[in-house]
């Protein structure tokens, strides 16, 4: 099979580039969850966030969202990948929790002038870089110092699920792992797509044995055809753990079916045994 260069999980997003004011739609989210937009910086991205921080003596609960708008057509990359519909910061707005943050990937939601340097290799090849990863966990950093001693719950969305788990894999105060869509392993997900591979990017399952004590819940949608249950599947058998599981979600694929079952989905607390 000729293989043909595209963006990992560039599918759903060959719609184009229709004009939407993308930072108006994430403040008509977050603005009823009363989350409000902060700037983080870390090195080397400025970070975009969202929070509702209510509650000091209690745990916080991050969401880390997915890849974006990085192609707007099967060989076009995106100048710009802030997503259109924001799936993670959607999922953070309906978790009722006192704590919630979410943060955006770098360059997206933020201005490219503070952010010199972006390039579309950061959300392409490179999207999961060890340097990505630095900047996310910096910004977990600062959330956690906003909640002193108190415990972090990770969730991720899609690529954002690759993200939580390899954060995850370079702290100890993390006390649970949810993913929605997650991309718990881009290798096997380019090769059932027949597509290049990510270059100098970290991939999630490499690490599955080393976050295998943290309590997960990995949520796949029954009609995903981006990343289908096997990555959940395949994760979870790589973890080798009893406190890793999955779970099929009925009438969801990538994009939809999710956010209004997500307080339900809550109820899924992930746990050891």
């Amino acid at each position: 099979m000729r293989k043909i260069f595209l963006g990992l999980l560039a599918w759903p997003l060959l719609s184009g580039c229709a004009v939407i004011d993308r930072d108006a739609n994430a403040d008509s989210l977050a603005k009823p969850a009363r989350m409000s937009r902060m700037l983080m910086k870390t090195n080397p991205f400025w970070l975009t966030s969202f929070r509702r921080i209510t509650d000091r003596a209690q745990p916080v609960t991050i969401y880390i969202e997915g890849d974006g708008l990085a192609w707007v057509s099967r060989t076009e990359v995106s100048r710009d990948p802030t997503p259109k519909d924001a799936q993670g910061l959607a999922l953070a707005a309906a978790d009722p929790a006192a704590n919630v943050v979410y943060l955006a990937r770098p360059c997206q939601f933020t201005e490219r002038a503070k952010n010199p340097n972006c390039g579309p290799a950061y959300w392409t090849g490179k999207r999961f870089a060890p340097e990505v990863i630095d900047s996310m966990n910096q910004a977990v950093d600062q959330v956690a110092a906003q909640v002193p001693g108190q415990w972090i719950n990770l969730v991720g969305y899609s690529g954002g699920g690759a993200v939580a788990v390899l954060v995850a894999s370079r702290r100890q105060d993390v006390a649970s792992i949810r993913t929605v869509a997650g991309n718990l392993d881009h290798a096997e997900v380019n090769r059932l797509a027949g597509v290049s591979q990510l270059t100098g990017s970290l991939n999630a399952i490499d690490v599955a044995s080393q976050v295998g004590k943290i309590p997960q819940m990995h949520f796949s949608g029954v009609n995903d055809r981006i990343v289908p249950p096997s990555i959940s599947q395949r994760f979870t058998k790589a973890s080798g753990s009893d406190c890793v599981r999955w779970m099929s979600v009925p009438g969801a694929d990538h994009e939809s079916g999710w956010t209004a079952r997500w307080r339900e989905l809550l109820g899924k607390v992930p746990a050891c045994g």
